[in-house]
């Protein structure tokens, strides 16, 4: 009787539980690769309840998510246009065989929608990303670091020339096997140097190094500019920090570049840190990912 006891009781509680691991598993499916479900609706006890509640607010999620993804798509669009207005006349002023100092000027206009154009483009990529929810198990490609730094170096060159800053790029390291985006790594590094550009002083140095260590790959990104306190680490990363500050030339800021670099990180199963001795002391910023 014990036993027959015991089997009813299990019979029970698993009837009970089952639709709290429908529920369960309809949510890991979701938040995992964005499969949606298709729950049972029509049952009106707590658990019938609880499954239509659930699907009702998967849907929600996923129609925010859409109507999310053509807006920005759309601001992408037209922020485009937008940059690619000013590169048009620059291009119509080249083709008039202008004096050699104004062809100058709108070669540089060409140059810097170029590099608003990728910007755009390796957001998208950050926002299709964050809304399509990266899986764990997506697969590693081979980054070539030597194929990457022409473009590095192509983004920061003026900024570098601005303020008379070396940049000492070292590759101890050829290549790894990493889930992040090519272009979206290679923004991440732009972004970093030039938010060390930007708060390094006049006549000085940048130190970029990539490398190997505990089965781990390292890029760091050194200079020697001005430097934080330890208490400030954690503002640095937020969005529209209100840590913002002008840099050694008055440059200013949106508050959003190492917001979305340590995100694009994170997403692609790495970790940016950043550390400094204090106040004029310079910084250092680090991204790992496990090789």
């Amino acid at each position: 009787m014990t036993l027959l006891a015991t089997a009813a009781t299990l019979w029970v509680l698993n009837k009970l539980i089952k639709p709290i691991a429908t529920a369960s598993k309809a949510l890991d499916d979701y938040r995992g690769s964005r499969k949606m479900p298709a729950l049972p609706t029509e049952y009106t006890d707590e658990a019938g309840l609880l499954l239509c509640n659930i699907q009702e607010s998967i849907n929600e999620a996923e129609t925010f998510i859409n109507e999310k993804q053509d807006l920005v798509y759309m601001l992408s669009h037209d922020l485009k246009n937008f940059a690619g207005n000013p590169q048009g006349l620059a291009k119509l002023i080249i083709s008039e065989n202008p004096s050699e100092s104004v062809k100058n000027l709108a070669e540089l206009i060409c140059e810097s929608t170029e590099l608003q154009f990728r910007y755009i483009e390796n957001f998208i990529k950050l926002l299709k990303e964050q809304d399509e929810i990266v899986k764990v198990s997506q697969e590693a490609k081979t980054v070539l670091f030597s194929n990457i730094v022409p473009f590095i170096n192509e983004q920061v060159e003026q900024r570098l020339l601005d303020k008379n800053v070396r940049l000492d790029l070292v590759l101890d390291c050829e290549k790894a096997n990493l889930k992040i985006d090519e272009g979206l790594l290679i923004q991440v590094l732009v972004n970093l140097i030039s938010n060390a550009v930007k708060f390094s002083y006049f006549d000085s140095e940048i130190k970029v190094r990539i490398f190997s260590e505990n089965a781990k790959l390292i890029v760091t990104v050194k200079d020697n500019g001005m430097g934080f306190d330890k208490y400030q680490i954690e503002e640095l990363f937020k969005k529209f920090t209100k840590m913002s500050r002008l840099g050694t030339a008055n440059e200013g800021s949106t508050g959003i570049g190492l917001y979305l670099c340590k995100k694009i990180i994170e997403r692609n199963k790495g970790r940016l840190t950043a550390s400094s001795e204090g106040k004029n002391k310079g910084a250092e910023f680090r991204i790992e990912f496990d090789a």
